[in-house]
């Protein structure tokens, strides 16, 4: 398929730069029968059904935007994954700007007690970092690193969200989800930054379950697909976890009949990570580049709870490949008629799995 197949025209307007208050007053366009209707978050709990289970990421989200110097030259990183290089916890992969003034054993400087020395670049124009304390040479503990960044670092807000000085003290809440306990991601699983303590009680008294698994949300998730084939385009990997106790509520949920509903297209990802490697949702940890485009077979979930993606994205074929691309196409058109807002503080849509979309080798849940 073409990536001109995945683009649509949005009023720059329609663009969210905060969020809805309280979140869950968000608006939600419910996809989840025949037509369409204007719903709110809040309604979520009369929509699913008792016995059904929510996946949400419980992953959260660093303050991983620096701006440093090297000389004279100005350098803004952003983190993106971290590496695991001979067991110790300072080194990752960035993205640099000017990513050319990055050479190899290179300094960047971010404060008197805190820099990076430049590993080497890598083939998908990112930058490898090891962080030091620049008085002594020593490679950072990842306790030193944590409290360097909350120190140095700020809020790694999605470029279409405009802040001209920087994320804001606002923003460092924001853009949290209520879920957010696993350290480790610099982009938030924008689905569940709309659910509320009010919202919970709701679900919690429809009957449906709430269960969590953790993916760690890499910047790579802001950047554009540059090939016209999607086919040729490579995702960055991201690391993941499902719990065994997770794995255990999917199977009890999908043994009783419940349907299993993804909050967000990262707590999907991960699992139909794990579905396809094991057939099925078991314990699992590791890393996963799943690049999910029309033509997909799903095996791990029934329905889906996300945001509005941006044109030309992984995420927005992603959705195409779980509802149909005419479906999609028909959902953001009312979307954008509607005056809905879009993007990672925007609205939500719930979605089911189109019936084509499903693996064969998995029990269609009405």
């Amino acid at each position: 398929m073409k990536l001109a197949d995945f683009d649509y025209d949005l009023p720059p307007a329609a663009i969210a730069t905060h969020p809805a208050n309280p979140r869950d007053a968000a608006r939600l366009l419910d996809l989840a029968g025949e037509g369409m209707f204007d719903r709110h978050v809040r309604d979520l709990p009369s929509l699913l059904r008792p016995g059904d289970l929510l996946i949400v990421n419980n992953t959260r989200v660093i303050p991983a935007r620096l701006r440093g110097r090297r000389g004279e030259a100005r350098i803004n990183v952003t983190l993106h994954k971290q590496e695991k290089v001979g067991g110790v916890a300072n080194i990752w992969r960035v993205f640099a700007k000017p990513a050319k003034k990055c050479r190899p054993d290179d300094i960047i400087h971010f404060a008197a007690d805190f820099a990076a020395r430049v590993r080497g670049r890598g083939p998908g124009g990112d930058v490898e970092l090891a962080f030091i304390n620049p008085e002594n040479g020593r490679d950072l503990t990842a306790g030193e690193m944590d409290a360097r960044l909350a120190t140095h670092g700020s809020m790694p807000l999605p470029p279409y969200i405009a802040r001209p000085d920087g994320a804001t003290s606002a923003d460092a809440d924001d853009y949290q989800t209520m879920f957010a306990s696993q350290k480790g991601a610099v982009a938030a699983p924008t689905a569940g930054l709309h659910f509320t303590d009010s919202l919970m009680a709701g679900l919690a008294a429809r009957g449906v379950g709430v269960a969590e698994v953790t993916l760690h949300v890499g910047a790579g998730t802001f950047l554009p697909v540059t090939v016209e084939d999607i086919a040729d385009h490579r995702m960055h990997s991201e690391w993941g976890q499902i719990s065994a106790d997770t794995a255990d509520r999917i199977a009890a949920t999908r043994a009783a009949g419940g349907r299993i509903i993804a909050v967000g297209t990262t707590s999907l990802r991960i699992m139909e990570t794990c579905a396809t490697r094991h057939n099925g949702v078991t314990a699992f940890s590791g890393e996963t580049d799943i690049f999910i485009t029309p033509g997909f077979r799903f095996r791990a979930v029934d329905m889906l709870l996300t945001n509005f993606h941006l044109p030309k994205s992984t995420l927005l074929m992603l959705v195409s490949a779980f509802s149909g691309i005419e479906r999609i196409r028909d959902a953001y058109r009312h979307a954008i008629a509607g005056d809905y807002r879009f993007f990672s503080y925007g609205d939500a849509c719930l979605m089911c799995l189109a019936a084509d979309s499903r693996a064969d080798s998995a029990t269609k849940i009405g």
